[in-house]
């Protein structure tokens, strides 16, 4: 008789209810398992086979057959071996079929019947609960993770052992962790840069903390030793907390790419992505046979740092592009397409020349003008569009290097004005599905970033002297909204809408004649 299992797979960062259908029909002893598995699913039959011997139970003679349904989905993973050795343990009759009607399994068997943690699990168990799952049962250091998901009981089992005794004599303690005040918990609020360590650079300051009360995308461009990548280092500890639901999003991300801790089965904190400039177009945006997520949507909701971002190849900063307008990624193989988030902030710096010192007051710049014209030209017209703020960071002068007694801002003074004005932002796109001014759209901008008529003229004058393009008139108001956010102010004022204007300083025509 036939026997199902209930348990799921992922693909891309959906799920898919599969079926576990086994039968044993008289023949030699093997197994056999159909419906377009992986190599690690196929090598199930010897990790299955041995855990469940060496747990004590007989089994089959004949020959085993495992069907995954729907026979036409692609199953990938190592989760599998634990629904398949609960389906042959119901064959063997130690288990009954009506026991596990209400109930899922996930897990990776070791030859001596220890379950061992696998990745995806809360997407996976998410997406069972809404297919109407009630019950799950995963392996212990997957636990806390699984228990992260609502509406369904966990039970984390350490061998097969467990699993089966949990249906017979000694059910298993159910796993349940109350996500937001875990995250309130965890919380980190130490970090090792601060913004009381950077002299000086106000201007830059200031920038950065508008970058991070609206999310907006920001270009330094300063001569070496300047503070930028120190500076950078810095951002994260004024970002704002995650929302509940940013850090379910994320640790769905991170739990598909293997990078969620056991320890910590929460994301409860903003990613910060440093990349170097030798990573690939697809290490960026994500890729492979079965795609898995790039660096854009490991920043998902948090930071993507391009330190020198000229030395990048064109190639790999023309792949921003799409991202950064649609805050997701498609990506096409021949047989699917896969849809990652890639919502992030994106933080770039460089040198305003090969020699690092145009501009420079102390210090005289080197190149001619064609190595200068060909070291901006990795930077083209409609990335830079896509960039709010592109500001200068002047080196220091001796004096702001050796003026000890001044007192910097901390980053806890900085992010509680951020803080501040994140939460303006999520109560009044409370009913709008956004959580930040930069996700904006065309028409929630006419409805929120309403300008006098006075701004209007000033607005229409700059577009005229600085030739700008429709997605920056929209931008400069995303960013002017955010000013006035920091500001406490319901209204874009002109002021607002003046400083919004000044952060679009880089001009490749300007920098050449300097």
């Amino acid at each position: 008789m036939v026997n199902k299992v209930n348990t799921a797979t992922v693909i891309g960062l959906n799920p898919y209810k599969v079926d576990v259908e086994i039968d044993s029909v008289r023949s030699l002893p093997a197994i056999s398992i159909v419906g377009l598995p992986d190599t690690a699913i196929n090598e199930a039959r010897d990790r299955v086979r041995s855990a469940i011997r060496n747990s004590n139970f007989t089994f089959p003679n004949g020959k085993v057959v495992v069907n995954l349904a729907p026979a036409d989905l692609k199953k990938e993973g190592s989760h599998f071996d634990l629904p398949i050795a609960v389906g042959i343990l119901v064959e063997e009759e130690v288990l009954k079929s009506e026991q596990l009607k209400n109930y899922a399994f996930l897990g990776e068997l070791s030859l001596d019947g220890t379950l061992r943690g696998v990745n995806g699990v809360l997407p996976l168990v998410l997406g069972l609960q809404k297919f109407g799952i009630k019950n799950v049962i995963v392996p212990f250091s997957n636990a806390k993770e699984a228990g992260l998901a609502e509406g369904i009981n966990v039970f984390g089992a350490k061998t097969l052992n467990d699993v089966v005794a949990h249906f017979i004599d000694n059910p298993i303690v159910q796993t349940k962790i109350d996500t937001q005040k875990y995250l309130q918990e965890q919380e980190e609020r130490d970090y090792i840069y601060d913004f009381k360590d950077v002299k000086g650079q106000h201007k830059a300051k200031r920038a950065l903390e508008i970058a991070a009360a609206g999310n907006h995308n920001i270009l330094m461009i300063g001569s070496p030793g300047s503070g930028k990548t120190l500076m950078a280092k810095c951002f994260p500890s004024i970002l704002p907390p995650l929302e509940l639901s940013e850090a379910l999003e994320l640790t769905k991300i991170y739990s598909i790419s293997g990078l969620l801790s056991s320890d910590e089965p929460l994301m409860c904190k903003r990613p910060f992505r440093p990349v170097h400039h030798t990573a690939s177009p697809n290490g960026i945006i994500g890729g492979g046979t079965t795609p898995k997520p790039g660096e854009i949507t490991l920043a998902h909701r948090g930071v993507l740092f391009l330190d020198e971002m000229v030395e990048f190849p064109r190639q790999v900063l023309e792949v921003l592009r799409q991202p950064l307008e649609d805050s997701e990624i498609v990506i096409s193989r021949a047989k699917h397409s896969i849809k990652y988030p890639a919502k992030f902030l994106l933080l770039g710096a460089m040198n305003p020349c090969p020699c690092g010192f145009l501009g420079d007051k102390e210090k005289q710049c080197t190149c001619s003008e064609f190595q200068i014209s060909r070291y901006l030209s990795r930077l083209s017209g409609p990335l830079l569009d896509r960039i709010d703020l592109q500001i200068e960071v002047p080196r220091l002068t001796s004096n702001e290097l050796l003026n000890y007694n001044q007192e910097e801002e901390s980053s806890y003074v900085i992010r509680e004005r951020v803080c501040k004005a994140r939460r303006r932002q999520v109560e009044r796109y409370k009913n709008d599905g956004i959580l930040t001014n930069s996700e904006l759209t065309p028409k929630l901008i006419k409805k929120y970033c309403k300008i006098d008529k006075v701004s209007s003229e000033l607005f229409k004058v700059a577009i005229v002297k600085y030739q700008l393009s429709g997605r920056r008139y929209d931008r400069i108001l995303k960013l002017a909204r955010t000013i006035a956010d920091l500001d406490e102010s319901e209204n874009i004022e002109q002021t607002h809408l003046m400083q919004a204007l000044q952060y679009k300083m880089f001009d490749k025509e300007k920098m050449l004649i300097n």
